[in-house]
């Protein structure tokens, strides 16, 4: 149930989380950086808060990426606790319910607190804190600590430092903000450790990666004079360079990269796919010309302007001729 005053929004997921006692925290599938730090930003202020909190994440979304492998997730579990049905929900970071495919939160007496910074988010949740203009959805957690008397310990900060500065790219993507900076200043002044993050998320590449990366990239296909940039990773590509899928994340970065790019797409076989011949797409583009969210829900994807991505059955010349025709409905031909 959506409701279109901010602030009553904002006060509603306040005294939700002031009140209830026990809680069920989760976030979507495939976790980037911003799902996981603020899953785990959200239970450390929980149990500050002498909440009864767990953390949901299905086994099917393991092994992480290796830039996240080192966040303390042991309090993870993979099943639906047996008294789920007494526990509010809290959804962080998913602009769609259907992006964590778990049949237990579809229940019609679910509670759910749904906080967020998709633009495109559904408003799913009976109380929902949606706020668009947010780098990530750390931001408005943060934004909420002194609304919950909370205040920032080190395990809390790392977390939300994790989603700041990959969620904004390394202070890079457009999403960023004075608030961010001033986020971070706070977040290092309570314990972060700048230089050891940087090197647990951007440092020590697996060779696998590597070798994938290179895959990848010699087989890069420009259409439209550079309007549409495009390149994939097939099943025999994981198992030549030894790697899996969680390496390939942040390589459709280095095709957006490209000269003369506008979007960029990394087209990826799966090797656990439901069923033959489903791929995932990612997309990203640096203009703001574009907004590739629009494109990934024509296929029920979602995601950010600049960042989105939906999995398809389209054959590649299918694919390639609907991002075409997508980037010239906005853009013009």
């Amino acid at each position: 149930m959506a409701r279109t005053d901010a602030t009553t929004e904002r006060d509603e997921i306040v005294v939700e989380l002031k009140l209830g006692e026990k809680f069920l925290v989760t976030t979507h599938e495939n976790p980037d950086g911003d799902a996981l730090g603020s899953l785990l930003a959200m239970h450390e202020i929980l149990k500050v808060m002498g909440k009864d909190s767990v953390m949901f994440m299905s086994r099917e979304n393991f092994p992480l990426p290796y830039e996240y492998r080192h966040l303390p997730l042991d309090d993870l579990v993979h099943e639906i606790p047996a008294d789920a049905g007494e526990r509010t929900i809290v959804f962080l970071d998913c602009g769609n319910i259907d992006r964590m495919p778990v049949d237990f939160f579809q229940r019609d007496d679910a509670r759910i607190l749904n906080i967020d910074h998709h633009h495109d988010n559904t408003h799913f949740g009976t109380a929902n804190l949606v706020v668009g203009h947010a780098s990530c959805t750390a931001e408005i957690l943060y934004t909420l600590l002194d609304d919950l008397g909370v205040e920032l310990n080190p395990r809390m900060a790392e977390a939300l430092y994790v989603a700041l500065v990959t969620d904004t790219g390394r202070f890079q993507y457009q999403n960023t903000t004075a608030v961010s900076h001033r986020m971070a200043a706070d977040l290092i002044e309570a314990g972060v450790d700048v230089h050891g993050l940087f090197n647990q998320l951007y440092e020590n590449v697996p060779l696998g990666k590597v070798l994938l990366m290179g895959r990848v990239l010699t087989r890069i296909q420009s259409f439209d004079g550079g309007r549409l940039t495009v390149s994939y990773i097939s099943k025999e590509d994981y198992e030549i360079a030894g790697s899996d899928e969680s390496l390939s994340e942040g390589i459709v970065d280095h095709i957006r990269a490209l000269d003369g790019t506008l979007v960029a797409a990394l087209v990826r076989e799966q090797l656990k796919a439901e069923r033959e011949g489903i791929r995932k797409v990612s997309l990203r583009t640096s203009s703001d010309s574009i907004d590739v969210s629009v494109i990934a829900r024509k296929e029920s994807g979602g995601g950010h302007r600049q960042a989105a991505g939906f999995s398809t059955e389209k054959t590649t010349a299918e694919l390639i001729a609907f991002l075409r025709a997508e980037i010239d409905a906005q853009v013009g031909l």
